[in-house]
Protein backbone atom coordinates (compact mmCIF):
# COMPACT_ATOMS: atom_id res chain seq x y z
CA UNK A 1 0.00 0.00 0.00
CA UNK A 2 1.50 3.36 -0.76
CA UNK A 3 0.92 6.48 1.80
CA UNK A 4 -1.58 9.36 0.77
CA UNK A 5 0.64 12.39 -0.21
CA UNK A 6 -0.64 15.06 1.67
CA UNK A 7 0.66 18.80 1.66
CA UNK A 8 -0.27 20.98 4.40
CA UNK A 9 0.21 24.30 4.17
CA UNK A 10 -1.45 28.32 4.96
CA UNK A 11 -2.33 30.74 2.53
CA UNK A 12 -3.21 34.34 2.68
CA UNK A 13 -5.70 35.50 0.45
CA UNK A 14 -2.98 36.75 -1.57
CA UNK A 15 -1.75 33.41 -2.19
CA UNK A 16 1.27 34.61 0.04
CA UNK A 17 2.82 31.82 2.28
CA UNK A 18 5.85 33.01 3.14
CA UNK A 19 8.20 35.97 3.50
CA UNK A 20 12.06 35.95 3.75
CA UNK A 21 11.76 32.45 4.43
CA UNK A 22 9.75 33.03 7.62
CA UNK A 23 5.70 32.97 7.85
CA UNK A 24 4.48 36.63 7.36
CA UNK A 25 1.76 36.40 10.18
CA UNK A 26 1.82 35.06 13.92
CA UNK A 27 -0.52 32.20 14.31
CA UNK A 28 0.01 30.08 17.13
CA UNK A 29 -3.36 28.70 16.60
CA UNK A 30 -2.64 27.29 13.51
CA UNK A 31 1.09 26.04 14.52
CA UNK A 32 -1.11 23.56 16.88
CA UNK A 33 -2.83 22.36 14.51
CA UNK A 34 0.26 21.81 12.20
CA UNK A 35 1.40 19.58 14.79
CA UNK A 36 -1.47 17.84 15.67
CA UNK A 37 -2.44 17.03 12.16
CA UNK A 38 1.84 15.99 11.03
CA UNK A 39 2.74 14.61 14.76
CA UNK A 40 4.20 10.63 14.33
CA UNK A 41 3.78 11.23 10.30
CA UNK A 42 6.83 11.72 8.15
CA UNK A 43 7.58 15.48 7.23
CA UNK A 44 9.39 16.32 3.87
CA UNK A 45 10.35 20.30 3.46
CA UNK A 46 13.32 21.88 1.38
CA UNK A 47 16.24 22.98 2.71
CA UNK A 48 15.54 26.36 3.14
CA UNK A 49 12.20 25.62 5.08
CA UNK A 50 14.19 23.13 7.47
CA UNK A 51 16.78 25.93 8.18
CA UNK A 52 14.06 29.01 8.49
CA UNK A 53 12.43 25.92 11.60
CA UNK A 54 16.33 25.47 12.64
CA UNK A 55 15.85 21.93 13.87
CA UNK A 56 14.18 18.68 13.17
CA UNK A 57 10.43 18.12 14.51
CA UNK A 58 10.36 16.37 17.09
CA UNK A 59 8.06 13.26 16.78
CA UNK A 60 8.12 13.16 13.04
CA UNK A 61 10.78 11.53 10.77
CA UNK A 62 12.21 15.03 8.98
CA UNK A 63 13.59 14.58 5.38
CA UNK A 64 15.02 17.10 3.53
CA UNK A 65 14.83 18.09 0.14
CA UNK A 66 18.06 19.62 -1.51
CA UNK A 67 20.37 19.98 -4.32
CA UNK A 68 23.63 20.29 -1.86
CA UNK A 69 25.98 17.87 -2.02
CA UNK A 70 27.43 17.20 1.28
CA UNK A 71 24.66 18.73 3.04
CA UNK A 72 23.86 16.73 6.45
CA UNK A 73 21.81 17.97 9.90
CA UNK A 74 21.65 15.96 12.74
CA UNK A 75 18.16 13.39 12.87
CA UNK A 76 17.33 14.39 9.49
CA UNK A 77 17.08 12.12 5.89
CA UNK A 78 18.26 14.03 3.45
CA UNK A 79 17.23 13.55 0.04
CA UNK A 80 18.46 14.84 -3.56
CA UNK A 81 15.02 15.15 -5.60
CA UNK A 82 11.46 15.10 -3.93
CA UNK A 83 11.02 11.66 -6.02
CA UNK A 84 13.36 10.45 -3.80
CA UNK A 85 12.30 11.53 -0.85
CA UNK A 86 9.18 10.75 -1.13
CA UNK A 87 10.03 6.84 -1.26
CA UNK A 88 11.89 7.45 1.78
CA UNK A 89 9.24 8.94 3.53
CA UNK A 90 6.88 5.93 2.56
CA UNK A 91 9.27 3.54 3.68
CA UNK A 92 9.38 5.47 7.07
CA UNK A 93 5.19 5.11 7.02
CA UNK A 94 5.11 1.23 6.24
CA UNK A 95 7.34 0.15 8.95
CA UNK A 96 5.51 2.47 11.64
CA UNK A 97 2.09 1.56 9.52
CA UNK A 98 0.79 4.68 8.43
CA UNK A 99 -1.33 5.97 5.64
CA UNK A 100 -0.17 9.13 4.89
CA UNK A 101 3.03 11.32 4.50
CA UNK A 102 3.21 15.03 4.61
CA UNK A 103 4.73 18.19 2.15
CA UNK A 104 5.31 21.20 4.72
CA UNK A 105 7.19 23.32 2.26
CA UNK A 106 8.54 25.65 1.28
CA UNK A 107 7.27 27.19 -1.96
CA UNK A 108 9.14 25.22 -4.57
CA UNK A 109 8.73 22.01 -2.90
CA UNK A 110 4.80 22.65 -2.84
CA UNK A 111 5.05 23.64 -6.65
CA UNK A 112 6.85 20.25 -7.30
CA UNK A 113 4.79 18.08 -5.53
CA UNK A 114 1.26 19.94 -6.03
CA UNK A 115 0.01 17.53 -8.68
CA UNK A 116 1.63 14.33 -6.94
CA UNK A 117 -0.61 15.42 -4.18
CA UNK A 118 -3.88 13.49 -2.71
CA UNK A 119 -4.79 15.55 0.33
CA UNK A 120 -4.54 19.14 0.96
CA UNK A 121 -4.77 20.56 4.09
CA UNK A 122 -4.62 24.74 3.47
CA UNK A 123 -5.48 27.10 6.62
CA UNK A 124 -6.75 29.71 4.63
CA UNK A 125 -5.46 33.34 6.51
CA UNK A 126 -7.60 36.04 6.63
CA UNK A 127 -5.05 38.42 5.70
CA UNK A 128 -3.12 39.99 2.15
CA UNK A 129 -0.28 39.43 3.52
CA UNK A 130 3.37 40.87 2.19
CA UNK A 131 5.76 38.42 0.97
CA UNK A 132 7.87 36.63 -1.63
CA UNK A 133 6.68 33.12 -1.46
CA UNK A 134 3.89 31.88 -2.92
CA UNK A 135 1.61 28.77 -3.05
CA UNK A 136 0.82 27.48 -6.66
CA UNK A 137 -2.60 27.93 -7.69
CA UNK A 138 -4.78 24.74 -6.93
CA UNK A 139 -6.84 23.97 -9.68
CA UNK A 140 -10.19 24.11 -7.80
CA UNK A 141 -11.43 21.49 -10.63
CA UNK A 142 -8.98 18.95 -9.36
CA UNK A 143 -10.40 18.98 -6.03
CA UNK A 144 -13.02 18.92 -3.37
CA UNK A 145 -13.74 20.42 -0.73
CA UNK A 146 -14.26 17.61 2.37
CA UNK A 147 -13.98 19.58 5.34
CA UNK A 148 -14.10 23.34 6.46
CA UNK A 149 -13.55 24.58 10.18
CA UNK A 150 -13.63 27.93 10.80
CA UNK A 151 -10.35 28.73 13.42
CA UNK A 152 -11.14 29.46 17.05
CA UNK A 153 -8.89 33.29 16.96
CA UNK A 154 -7.50 33.60 20.28
CA UNK A 155 -5.62 37.45 20.74
CA UNK A 156 -2.14 36.12 19.90
CA UNK A 157 -3.46 35.12 16.25
CA UNK A 158 -2.31 37.78 13.98
CA UNK A 159 -5.50 37.09 11.59
CA UNK A 160 -8.63 35.17 11.47
CA UNK A 161 -8.62 31.73 9.44
CA UNK A 162 -10.22 28.51 8.49
CA UNK A 163 -9.13 25.19 8.19
CA UNK A 164 -10.25 23.59 4.89
CA UNK A 165 -9.01 20.09 3.76
CA UNK A 166 -9.59 19.01 0.10
CA UNK A 167 -8.80 15.75 -1.38
CA UNK A 168 -8.57 15.40 -5.43
CA UNK A 169 -11.44 14.68 -7.26
CA UNK A 170 -9.40 12.02 -9.41
CA UNK A 171 -5.89 11.62 -10.04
Amino acid sequence: MTARLSIIVAIAENGVIGRDNGLPWRLPSDLRYFKSVTMGKPVIMGRKTFESIGRPLPGRDNIVVTRRTGFTAPDVTVAYSLDEAVTLAEGFARARGLDEVFIIGGAQIYAEALDRADRLYVTEVATAAEGNATFPEIDMGAWHEVSREPGERSEKDSAGFAFVVYERSSH
